[in-house]
């Protein structure tokens, strides 16, 4: 799991997700979703007006994201360095009506590019995980989400792409893949440029399927 932070600074949300405002620092945050246990969450305070909760973060390859789907259900990683924050956390968040996902991503060179979506959220373990996802809104990343809309959520241990393509397996990943992807950011952390075929950190849109991304954040906030 995403070790909690020392020490956390308590925010009490209510019915709809609210975190900290965009005054106050970047930084890991406790909040409380209504009727439910604390949670511990990275909020970006920085970026487009601040506001948005992080629920996955690639940095440099430190951490294992080719893993099985307990692990994405509960979450893992480092708040220091990479993490997820955990599907049924994402799925609680993303419950309490709309939010917009963005997505930023920094290449080798850093350079830097972004997309966004108008709505976000994804449903319940017995529903797989399923992502929801609104109309995209722009950004210089391009769109290589859209299509996987409404599709289910599979790990190397849970195959649920259409036509049982084995796409986690084959493209080392987890993610809600459509026979197989245009996006792969939980995939094998490579630097840069790969000959492997979209196993990588890939965003088809921006820099196609063998170009593996140094950082990703996904992230969203109620709008």
């Amino acid at each position: 799991k995403v070790p909690a932070p020392t020490p956390p600074l308590p925010v009490p949300i209510g019915p709809l997700p609210q975190i900290p405002a965009p005054r106050l620092p970047p930084g890991w945050y406790t909040i409380y979703p209504h009727d439910c246990n604390a949670m511990t969450v990275l909020c970006d305070m920085d970026t487009d007006g601040g506001g948005w909760i992080v629920f996955q973060r690639r940095a440099d390859g430190s951490v294992d994201f080719f893993r099985d789907w307990n692990s994405y259900k509960r979450g893992f990683g480092s708040r220091l360095t990479e993490f997820w924050l955990g599907n049924d956390n994402i799925h609680l968040l993303t419950s309490f009506g709309d939010n917009e996902l963005r997505i930023d991503l920094t290449d080798f060179d850093n350079n830097h590019v972004f997309a966004k979506y108008k709505s976000f959220k994804i449903l319940g373990e017995t529903e797989n995980y399923k992502l929801i996802l609104g109309d995209f809104l722009g950004g210089n990343a391009g769109d290589s989400l859209s299509g996987h809309n409404n599709m289910l959520f599979s790990t190397k241990d849970r195959q649920q792409d259409p036509g049982s393509s084995a796409c986690a397996t084959t493209y080392k990943g987890a993610w809600w893949y459509s026979s197989c992807h245009t996006s792969n950011l939980n995939g094998m952390y490579w630097l840069g440029a790969h000959s492997s075929f979209a196993d990588g950190v890939n965003w088809h849109a921006g820099k196609g399927y063998n170009y593996s991304y140094k950082r990703s954040e996904m992230k969203f906030r109620p709008v």
